[in-house]
């Protein structure tokens, strides 16, 4: 029988308190080789919300799992009805302080590495190169059948020519770009095939309940053995497809710093936990540091 995936984790009472202190992340970053892996909670100042913080997505809505869309025409209805609207609001969020001073770090040669749990681009359109995205990303769409690859904007030209006047509101976007939509607004949307061989198209993105690849995996694995320190920015750490990598770094000596305003399922292999705003926090430690973090990307 499948498995729902873990979507919530209940902190224990033996967690690292949250502090305030940035001189662990200033020390880090002033030796280099620091490998940062970001969740949901960097791009919650470019208008994203996360999945599990105050006012997270996870209390309103349940992502779409693998099974759930492979099982379901009417579940990918929904689900491409969700996301087609969603992609709108997405599509237009630009990259935040945080993301912006992560770039920086990076050309001053203190970060090795980002590996982004995240969908939506943003490192790489702050300024990052090389970014792993452990989860995939949305602006790409593949064939579940003969594995075409293809770019979101087109997909979206032709759902938007499949839907003509197809405009509700929504209630919300959540961090997958998925909007909250009723089952009456997503009403009769329709759904377009594979422009290649008529296959199942999906985002090129992990959903909940799917396997990560084991070659971008692996990566992963080497590019922590090869840092210094590892430093979590914005991420719960509620499942393993993250968490992993925290274990990783802890057991192979090396000290795990963490930015996140509430616990998390690392803090037990972290040497600290600073509860500030992610752009903040960023901000002054690249101050501290006299690297230039520079304004808005465009």
């Amino acid at each position: 029988m499948r498995m729902r995936p873990t979507l919530s984790w209940t902190p224990t009472t033996d967690l690292l308190p949250g502090t305030t202190d940035l001189e662990p992340v200033v020390d880090a970053l002033s030796a280099g080789g620091v490998l940062v892996l970001s969740g949901a909670g960097i791009s919650t100042e470019s208008g994203i919300p996360d999945y599990r913080g105050e006012g997270g997505s996870l209390s309103r809505h349940t992502p779409m799992t693998y099974q759930d869309f492979t099982a379901s025409a009417d579940a990918r209805r929904r689900y491409w009805a969700r996301s087609h609207l969603g992609w709108r609001t997405f599509g237009r969020a630009r990259p935040n302080a945080g993301h912006l001073a992560v770039a920086a770090f990076a050309r001053d040669a203190r970060v090795s590495a980002v590996i982004t749990q995240n969908v939506d681009g943003l490192h790489q359109a702050a300024g990052s190169e090389g970014v792993v995205e452990l989860h995939g990303s949305l602006d790409r769409v593949v064939c579940l059948s003969c594995r075409a690859m293809s770019p979101r904007r087109e997909l979206a030209r032709r759902l938007e020519a499949e839907n003509p006047g197809f405009d509700p509101v929504a209630a919300g976007i959540n961090p997958d770009g998925d909007a909250d939509l009723t089952d009456a607004q997503v009403g009769d949307f329709r759904v377009v095939p594979c422009a290649a061989c008529g296959g199942v198209l999906k985002p090129d993105v992990v959903f909940f309940g799917e396997a990560v690849p084991p070659r971008r995996v692996e990566d992963c694995r080497q590019l922590v053995r090869e840092s210094a320190a590892l430093l979590v920015l914005g991420s719960s750490l509620t499942v393993m497809s993250g968490l992993r990598f925290v274990r990783q770094a802890s057991q192979e000596g090396k000290p795990v710093l963490i930015v996140n305003r509430d616990p998390t399922r690392g803090d037990p292999h972290a040497v600290t936990r600073i509860a500030l705003p992610l752009g903040t926090a960023l901000t002054t430690v690249a101050e501290r540091l006299g690297i230039p973090v520079g304004g808005a990307a465009d």
